[in-house]
């Protein structure tokens, strides 16, 4: 057993802190969702060779969020491959009619270009099972998210010219859903999909099955041995493969859409106190303003640590065992002190840094310069790819500290923000030359 093994395994025998259980009850399978979520109200049960709402045959395993599984079916009815997204039933039962507005606003005009990046609702119904009633929506596949492509790569770094064409169009795929009253609520570079380069359809499924391979399984086991409920599946569905790593993307592959709306909200019709976005992009203000109901500039906040990670090789905080304090710690580090009255509401201050916020007995402790170099630089002049030049390297700078100030109402907007140098005259460009291929 390697180490990553045995420390997933000890990690899943610890109470889970974030979970409704008290201990978690499955042994853990890399790269599978989280099997304690085949419960009621949870995952619905699917398997290769299911036929879902009579018309679609589920022939592989695309991956999971934390609220659905998507699967690669063959829809019977028009011979194409489809990707249908089976959600947990309790989540948001707002996301199909919130995503199909999005793809089918008639509120701007028919040439947005961050409205073709929103995933197309091909068709929409409820399936019923023993966790629930779950619902479900078709739309088109996709390759890989941005995260999976980081994961296959040594370097986990993209071309320069393929990060400021995927930046691009993540900055407009916002600016798309705020201008429509939207937050998306969960913005990270693993809900960035890229579209598939090649026609799929061309391929039947045992031409499929000799490209990518056969369906993988493995058994789903309790650590205490007993039985399996009958709310979880015997076999849990390893992902297919369709992607490639980051560093050998083409920019004619770099065209992105953006997925999982199911923390998307209207600040107008709905309030949210809570962020559920991964604690390295999480907003501050979900911490030291819990009182106060998120909006548009929490998503921005969440841009702009997915922007760093485009552009970079990791996250601009460090979210190796990340804690609330632990994350808070690395934005003043890098950013600076927190506004007054959230830095004197943070206890854990104290053992790291000096009442006017210089740091105490850290180390490394790495300042805003040190992270660009050691994250973005160094990098990429060790594998022998483009650096970023002194002129685009503040106008980056320029812009992601825009995003990223501690108060919500000083943040740019996203509108704001593809008027900014580094969109127009960087990122933007090469997004160009994709819509010319």
């Amino acid at each position: 057993m390697n180490y990553l093994r045995a420390e997933q395994l000890r990690r899943a025998c610890v109470p889970a802190l974030d979970d409704d259980s008290s201990y978690h009850l499955y042994e853990p399978i890399e790269g599978v969702e989280k099997l304690e979520s085949y419960r009621v109200g949870g995952y619905h049960s699917i398997t290769i060779g299911d036929h879902i709402h009579n018309r679609y045959q589920v022939v592989q395993k695309l991956g999971h969020g934390t609220y659905s599984t998507i699967w690669l079916a063959r829809d019977q009815k028009d011979g194409k491959y489809v990707a249908a997204k089976v959600c947990t039933a309790d989540s948001n039962p707002h996301e199909f009619s919130d995503l199909s507005g999005l793809s089918n606003s008639q509120k701007s005009s028919s040439t947005s270009l961050g409205k073709t990046m929103i995933p197309s609702v091909q068709d929409r119904f409820d399936i019923q099972g023993p966790n629930g009633a779950h619902s479900c929506y078709v739309t088109i596949p996709s390759r890989m998210s941005l995260s999976e492509a980081k994961d296959a790569s040594y370097n986990r770094l993209f071309q320069l010219e393929v990060a400021r064409a995927l930046a691009a169009q993540l900055v407009l795929a916002v600016e798309y859903v705020h201008s429509q009253g939207f937050v998306h609520g969960d913005l990270h570079i693993g809900n960035v999909l890229l579209q598939l380069p090649f026609d799929l359809n061309q391929l039947s499924v045992e031409e499929l099955y000799k490209q990518y391979g056969e369906p993988e399984f493995e058994a789903i086991r309790r650590f205490d041995g007993q039985p399996l409920s009958p709310y979880i599946p015997s076999r849990a569905v390893l992902p297919i493969w369709l992607g490639e790593a980051s560093d050998k993307l083409k920019l004619s592959d770099a065209k992105v859409l953006l997925s999982d709306f199911g923390e998307a909200f209207s600040p107008t019709k709905q309030q949210r106190f809570k962020s559920h976005t991964p604690l390295v992009g999480r907003p501050p203000e979900a911490r030291f303003e819990p009182h106060k109901p998120l909006s548009f500039p929490s998503d921005i906040w969440s841009l702009g640590c997915s922007l760093w990670n485009i552009i970079g090789q990791n996250s601009l905080f460090d979210g190796m065992f990340a804690t609330e304090d632990s994350i808070t710690c690395e934005q003043v580090d890098a950013l600076g002190i927190l506004p007054l009255e959230w830095w004197y509401k943070w206890e854990g201050r104290h053992d790291r840094f000096t009442e006017d916020g210089k740091p105490i007995n850290r180390d490394p402790c790495r300042s805003w310069e040190e992270r660009f170099d050691q994250d973005m630089q160094e990098p990429r002049q060790r594998k022998g790819m483009s650096r970023i030049e002194p002129t685009e390297r503040d106008a980056i700078f320029k812009m992601l500290k825009s995003m990223l100030k501690f108060r919500p109402g000083d943040r740019a907007s996203a509108k704001q923000i593809l008027e900014c140098e580094w969109m127009v005259q960087w990122a933007l460009p090469e997004y160009e030359k994709i819509r010319r291929i």
